[in-house]
């Protein structure tokens, strides 16, 4: 389905315009950040995938150097158990 890391496109576009997010948090809830200004939106899992319309890019295909707002999978703080 999705992963940490991958690009997805909305059913609807950001306030700013963009209209894809990274996903920056799996669990219960997920947390994407909009690609081009920054914000950070938390969705239950539920509305999340009500409102997600297809993946853009696996995080594996992402180039970084061409994604200003884009944290590296290894980059994102993961919590501690």
């Amino acid at each position: 389905m999705f992963e940490l890391g991958d690009l997805v496109q909305m059913k609807k576009p950001h306030a700013c315009g963009e209209n894809r997010w990274e996903v920056v948090r799996l669990g219960a809830d997920i947390k994407v950040k909009c690609m081009g200004c920054g914000h950070l939106v938390m969705l239950t899992r539920s509305d999340f995938t009500k409102k997600m319309k297809k993946i853009v890019q696996l995080a594996a295909e992402v180039d970084p150097s061409n994604e200003p707002e884009y944290l590296l999978p290894a980059d994102i703080k993961r919590p501690r158990i």
